[in-house]
């Protein structure tokens, strides 16, 4: 059995950070430090007050501590990790992008009135449950270990749940409508012999090289090599001469050399898995 630190430590990045975003969000409120109403998506005050940040701040809100907002983080810490380490294995861009075209796609039937919610959290959720359903169809589900079904049927499941519950359906329903959007344009569209149409972004390869979290394979941009550095400065010999310590990058394998003479560890050039 693993400690909450190293269960907690062994997350995928994305998930955990959105899932450690999200509960920081409730805690937040349960502090009383802000009024929801202020964060809640409002395409009025967004226009003639400017305040832009309600088209962020709307998706890490999935309500105060309740027994809801447990059962959705649970989701996220269940299917949104076996996302990530599954089908996105080694492609966390491509996971970022899939939040992301998940995100914007709801802001965009957002403007439709009848389809606004001022909190999109559960949307992404469901989001995440719909995609996760679409990968893993033939996976066995239990809930409460009172229903057995198919991975496929997920989805309607919990959508009948929240039935049961008196929860609103709309956010569940607009969350699967976007990620079904993502699935048809990155899979099943490309598998009837069309075009890719959503490839991720170069922005967004930049900007997890940047984060310098998660791996991408055959990514476009290299991976930003002062991320991680705890301590980057000149050391002093003792004989008074100071050295400056040769560039720490995150590559997978270095060729070292043996020491030299001169107390110098490492002397030459390292060879990246690219050729370069």
């Amino acid at each position: 059995m693993s400690t909450p630190a190293e269960y907690y430590r062994s997350l995928p990045p994305v998930s955990k950070t959105y899932g450690v975003a999200c509960f920081m969000t409730a805690a937040a409120l349960y502090l009383q430090l802000y009024n929801p109403g202020n964060i809640a998506l409002d395409y009025g005050l967004v226009i003639k007050r400017f305040q832009v940040w309600r088209l962020i701040t709307s998706f890490f809100f999935l309500g105060p501590f309740s027994f809801p907002f447990a059962f959705r983080l649970i989701i996220i810490a269940r299917y949104g990790v076996g996302l990530e380490r599954g089908p996105f294995d080694k492609r966390t861009a491509d996971y970022v992008w899939m939040l992301v075209f998940g995100a914007i796609s709801l802001l965009v039937m957002a403007v439709v009135p009848y389809l606004l919610s001022p909190f999109m959290g559960p949307s992404v959720v469901f989001m995440i449950v719909y995609v996760w359903s679409r990968e893993f169809p033939n996976a066995r589900i239990n809930i409460y270990g009172l229903v057995s079904l198919k991975g496929f049927y997920l989805p309607w499941a919990f959508l009948g749940l929240d039935l049961i519950f008196g929860d609103p359906l709309k956010p569940d329903i607009v969350g699967m409508v976007a990620g079904h959007l993502y699935y048809f344009l990155t899979v099943l569209h490309p598998l009837a012999g069309g075009k890719l149409m959503l490839k991720t972004p170069l922005w967004v390869h930049k900007l997890v090289s940047f984060w310098g979290e998660g791996t991408q394979i055959n990514s476009p941009v290299e991976r930003n090599p002062h991320a991680g550095v705890a301590f980057r400065g000149r050391s002093f010999r003792l004989n008074g001469r100071t050295t400056t310590p040769p560039q720490t990058t995150q590559e997978p394998f270095n060729n070292q050399q043996p020491a030299a003479a001169d107390g110098v560890a490492f002397r030459g050039r390292s060879q990246r898995l690219n050729g370069r």
